[in-house]
C-alpha cells in the first residue's frame, strides 16, 4: 500500500496523510493533485507533498484518497521547495500558501447541497423562515446555500438550515464542483459526402426553392474557401450567421438536411496569435555601459541592484536581458508592482517579443490565470511573463532572470491573508533555487536594497543620465499657508499651480495632479454639533464618495447614503472636510470646463480593461489632465507631459510610521520623474506646508543619498531595518476585554524570553475593524540572532496561548517584516 502526505488548501500546522488504492499506485507523483475527504462530510482538492510505503502511527483512521486528477504533476520540484520557504520564513501554513499560489479554477472544492427529507413529518410546527426555505425545495431539486439566500431573500439561510436539519426537516449532502471549464467553440463543416462534385451539385439543386438556405450555403462555401482545396479554412458558427445574416434555425434547417455538420474545438482564452515582431533598439552610451555592469556583476552576484534615475532608459536595458536570456533558452520573470504598469510595458515588449510573452495578475478571470499556469507549466508559448506579485508561483520550467522593476514598491507586499510574503524578497530565493539571477530596478532604491548593495551582498549599477540628455523637471514649492493667508488658493489649488495648468492647457500639452487618496474627502462634519459618521464595524471615519452618494469605509465596505441632516443633532449641512482625487476631478472640471479630465484609482480601475483605456486615452492624447493616487507615479510613460502637481506633500510626511520619510520621497520623486519625459523640460508644483522639511528638500535636489543617510543613521539608533528584523504580532477578538488580556498575557510571555526586543501591546491608529479589536506587539531582532529560533519561540508562545480557553477563539497574526 502507498501512502501520501497532503497539503490541503486550509490554514493547518500538520500534512495529513492518506492511503492511495491500487488503481492509481503506478501513476501517484509528488505535484499532483487528488480530490481527499475531509471531517465527517467535505471534499478538498489537496496537492501531494510526499510518497511512501511506510504506514504512520496516527491519532486519525487513515482514509482513501477518493480520485486522482492529473496524468501529470501540476508543479515542478522548485515551486514545492519554494513553498516550504515561504511558509516557513513568513510563518504561514502551508494550505495558506497552496491557497495563495494556485488558481482557484485548479481547486475543486465540495459544495453543500439541501434537499428535503422525504420522511419529514410535515405536521411539525415550523418558523415562517423555516418554511420559506421548505417551500423554496419544494421542486424536489438540491439547491445550494447561495441558491436559497437569493430565493429566500434572507440575508443569512444558514441559521434557519441548521433548525431544519435537527428537525430532520432536510438533508445535507457535499458534491464536487470544478471551478475551471475548458473553453470550446462551435465550428460548422459540410458534410463529407458532399466533397463529391455531383453530390454537391444535388444539393444546390435540392435548395433551389428555400433561398435562404441556399444563401447560407453559399456564405459557407466562400468563408471556407471550399473550392479551393489548398486555401480552405475553418468557419465558425458564430462568423458564419454574423456574415450571412442568417438565423440559427435556418443553420439548423440545413443540418437536419444533412448538408452542415456541427463540431466543437477547443480554444484558448489566451492572446497566443502569432505577432510581428521588430529588432530591440540599440543602446546609448550609458545604457550600454550599465548593460555590461550588470553581467559583470552576474559572474559573481546573484542580485544586483540598477540605480537608475527617471526616464535613464532602464526598461531598454530589462529587453536586452531579456533578450539573452530567451537566447540561452531560459525563462525570464518580469515583476512589476501594480496591474497599471503591466497595461503599458506589455505592449512595448509585446513588439520585441511577439506571443512569447504572458500576461498573469488578478484582472484575468480565474479560468484565464488557469490557462496561464497551463501555458507555463507545459512549455506551450511563454518564455517571459510579466506580472504581479502573485506571479513568483507560476510553475517555470527554467528561470533564467527574475526582475523586479519598481523594486522599492510596498504593493509588493501581500497584507493579508497570509502568507504576508514580499514578492522582491520572495522573488530572490525563487531565483537561488533555479540557479537565476535576479536584477532590482528603481530610481529610488529601498532603504533595505541600497544598504545590501553598498555592503556587497548585492552587485550595484548606477544609470545617472536621463535618455537622450533630458533634463531633470524644475521644482516650484508653494507654502499653501502662506497661500492661504493671502488668499491666494482656489479651491485646493494655488494661483501658480492654475497659472501654470492654464498655460500648458494653451500649449496642446499634458498635466499630472496627484493626491494619494482616492474618494471625494476623508469625512464630513457637522458644522453644528462637530459629529462624524463613524463606520459601524471599524474604527474609522467613513469616507465621502460624492459620484455613488455613499459614506464608505475603505477597511471592510459598510456604506450607507451621505445624509441630508446630522444622524446627532438633526442639523442641516454637514460639511466635507479633507480632499481625495474624486474632489481634485470635481474641482478641474469646473475650473476648465474645456478640458478633458480623467481619474485613476481604485474606484475607476476596477474593471479588467479599465487600466489600459485610461492609459491608452492619456498616450494617445484624448486626456488632458490626468489625476490619480500612488498608480500615476510608479514608472508610466507620457511624452507629452509638462506639469505635474502635488496637491498634498504633508499627508505623506506626517504619517506614523517609520517608513514614513523614505516613502514620502520616494513617491514625490517618482510622480516628479512623469514631468518633461522627452522634448522639454518639465515642472512639478509641490504644495506643502512645510517648505523647510528636509525630505522636501533632499526631493528638489534629487539627492537619494541625503535621504538615506539620514534615514540609515536615524535606524541604527532606534533599531529598525536593516539593522533589525522585525516580527509584527497582531491580536484580534471581538470582544476588547478578551484580546487586551490574550495581547498582555502573550506579551508578558514573549518579554521574560526577549526582553527588551519587544515592544508593546498597544492599540494600532485603528484599533478595530470589522467588528474585532486589535492588539499589537513588536518583536524587534538584531540580524546576527538566529531567527529560526526566535519564530519557534514565538509560534510556542502563541500556540501556548490559543490552548488557553479563554483565548481560544483570539486570531493571531504574524507578519515578518512588516511594510
Amino acid at each position: 500500500m502507498k501512502y501520501i502526505d497532503v497539503i490541503l488548501p486550509l490554514p493547518l500546522k500538520a500534512n495529513f496523510t492518506y492511503a492511495v488504492p491500487s488503481d492509481w499506485s503506478e501513476q501517484i507523483r509528488i505535484g499532483m493533485r487528488v480530490v481527499v475527504p475531509f471531517g465527517k462530510r467535505k471534499m478538498y482538492t489537496a496537492i501531494v507533498s510526499i510518497l511512501h510505503t511506510h504506514k504512520p502511527e496516527l491519532p486519525y483512521e487513515i482514509k482513501e484518497i477518493i480520485c486522482l486528477l492529473d496524468n501529470q504533476p501540476i508543479l515542478r520540484s522548485p515551486q514545492l521547495k519554494f513553498w516550504e520557504w515561504i511558509s516557513s520564513y513568513y510563518m504561514a501554513c502551508m494550505g495558506d500558501v497552496y491557497q495563495a499560489a494556485v488558481p482557484a479554477g485548479m481547486k475543486l472544492e465540495s459544495e453543500t447541497l439541501v434537499c428535503i427529507n422525504p420522511d419529514f413529518e410535515s405536521e411539525t410546527v415550523l418558523s415562517d423562515k423555516e418554511q420559506r426555505v421548505l417551500d423554496a425545495l419544494s421542486d424536489g431539486r438540491p439547491a445550494t446555500v447561495e441558491m436559497l439566500n437569493k430565493a429566500t431573500d434572507l440575508s443569512s439561510v444558514l441559521p434557519t438550515l441548521k433548525m431544519l436539519l435537527e428537525k430532520n426537516a432536510i438533508e445535507v449532502n457535499e458534491e464536487l464542483t470544478e471551478k475551471f471549464r475548458i473553453k470550446t467553440e462551435t465550428y460548422i463543416r459540410l458534410n463529407p459526402a458532399l466533397e463529391n462534385e455531383d453530390m454537391l451539385r444535388k444539393a444546390f439543386d435540392e435548395l433551389s426553392r428555400a433561398k435562404k438556405q441556399l444563401d447560407l450555403l453559399m456564405a459557407f462555401i466562400d468563408s471556407s474557401k471550399f473550392l479551393q482545396p489548398t486555401k480552405r479554412k475553418e468557419v465558425t458558427k458564430k462568423e458564419l450567421l454574423e456574415k450571412s445574416g442568417a438565423s440559427a434555425s435556418i443553420l439548423n434547417g440545413l443540418i437536419d438536411k444533412n448538408i452542415f455538420e456541427i463540431y466543437k474545438k477547443e480554444i484558448s482564452r489566451l492572446d497566443i496569435a502569432a505577432s510581428d515582431t521588430q529588432e530591440v533598439f540599440s543602446l546609448n552610451p550609458s545604457q550600454q555601459t550599465a548593460l555590461q555592469e550588470i553581467n559583470q556583476q552576474f559572474v559573481d552576484k546573484q542580485v544586483v541592484l540598477l540605480h537608475g534615475i527617471t526616464s535613464s532608459g532602464k526598461t531598454e536595458i530589462y529587453i536586452h536581458l531579456i533578450k539573452k536570456a530567451i537566447e540561452e533558452n531560459t525563462q525570464v520573470l518580469y515583476l512589476v508592482p501594480e496591474i497599471a504598469l503591466t497595461t503599458q510595458l506589455t505592449s512595448r515588449l509585446k513588439k520585441v517579443f511577439g506571443n512569447k510573452l504572458g500576461v498573469y495578475h488578478s484582472k484575468f478571470s480565474d479560468a484565464e490565470r488557469v490557462e496561464i499556469w497551463n501555458n507555463v507549466l507545459n512549455d506551450k508559448t511563454y518564455n517571459i511573463i510579466i506580472g504581479v506579485r502573485s506571479s513568483i508561483f507560476l510553475p517555470f520550467r527554467k528561470l533564467g532572470l527574475i526582475i523586479v522593476d519598481e523594486e522599492h514598491e510596498s504593493s509588493y507586499k501581500q497584507y493579508d491573508p497570509a502568507p504576508r510574503y514580499h514578492a522582491r524578497n520572495a522573488a530572490i530565493v525563487l531565483a537561488t533555487i533555479y540557479g537565476a539571477k535576479t536584477l532590482l530596478g528603481t530610481a529610488t532604491p529601498s532603504i533595505e536594497s541600497y544598504f545590501n548593495a553598498t555592503t556587497g551582498k548585492y552587485g550595484l549599477v548606477q544609470l545617472d543620465k536621463r535618455h537622450e540628455d533630458m533634463e531633470l523637471p524644475d521644482f516650484l514649492v508653494v507654502d499653501t499657508k502662506e497661500a492661504y493667508h493671502k488668499k491666494r488658493m482656489e479651491g485646493h489649488f494655488s494661483d501658480d499651480l492654475l497659472m501654470r495648468v492654464k498655460k500648458a492647457l494653451d500649449n496642446k500639452e499634458q498635466i499630472i495632479l496627484f493626491q494619494n487618496r482616492r474618494g471625494y474627502a476623508p469625512y464630513i462634519e457637522c458644522k453644528a454639533c462637530t459629529h462624524v459618521p463613524k463606520c459601524k464595524n471599524c474604527d474609522v471615519s467613513l469616507t465621502v464618495h460624492k459620484v455613488f452618494n455613499t459614506l464608505t469605509c475603505h477597511y471592510c465596505g459598510y456604506s450607507e447614503p451621505i445624509p441630508n441632516l446630522c444622524p446627532a443633532c438633526k442639523t442641516p449641512g454637514l460639511n466635507t472636510k479633507g480632499f481625495g482625487t474624486e474632489k481634485i476631478e470635481d474641482e478641474i472640471r469646473l475650473l476648465f470646463p474645456e478640458a478633458r479630465v480623467s481619474r485613476m484609482d481604485m474606484d475607476t480601475t476596477r474593471s479588467k480593461k479599465a487600466y489600459e483605456k485610461i492609459i491608452t486615452d492619456f498616450e494617445q492624447h484624448k486626456v488632458d489632465i490626468l489625476i490619480g493616487t500612488q498608480m500615476v507615479t510608479k514608472g508610466l510613460d507620457f511624452e507629452r507631459v509638462s506639469i505635474v502637481g502635488i496637491l498634498n506633500a504633508d499627508n505623506m510626511l506626517n504619517f506614523p510610521d517609520f517608513r514614513a520619510h523614505e516613502r514620502a520621497f520616494q513617491l514625490m520623486a517618482q510622480v516628479s520623474g512623469r514631468a518633461g519625459r522627452k522634448y522639454k523640460r518639465g515642472l512639478v508644483v509641490l504644495q506643502t506646508t512645510s517648505p523647510e522639511h528636509p525630505v522636501i528638500g533632499q526631493v528638489l535636489r534629487n539627492d537619494y543619498l541625503a535621504m538615506y543617510n539620514t534615514q540609515l543613521s536615524e535606524r541604527q539608533q532606534f533599531k529598525y531595518p536593516p539593522y533589525h528584523r522585525i516580527i509584527q504580532i497582531n491580536l484580534r477578538h471581538k470582544d476588547v476585554q478578551i484580546v487586551k488580556q490574550a495581547a498582555y498575557e502573550m506579551g508578558n510571555r514573549l518579554r521574560a524570553v526577549f526582553g527588551q526586543r519587544l515592544l508593546g501591546p498597544v492599540d494600532p491608529p485603528i484599533s478595530r475593524i470589522q467588528n474585532l479589536f486589535i492588539k499589537q506587539l513588536i518583536l524587534k531582532i538584531e540580524n546576527e540572532a538566529s531567527p529560526v529560533k526566535a519564530k519557534e519561540i514565538l509560534n510556542n508562545i502563541s500556540d501556548s496561548i490559543l490552548q488557553e480557553s479563554k483565548f481560544k477563539s483570539v486570531r493571531i497574526s504574524l507578519d515578518v517584516d512588516p511594510m
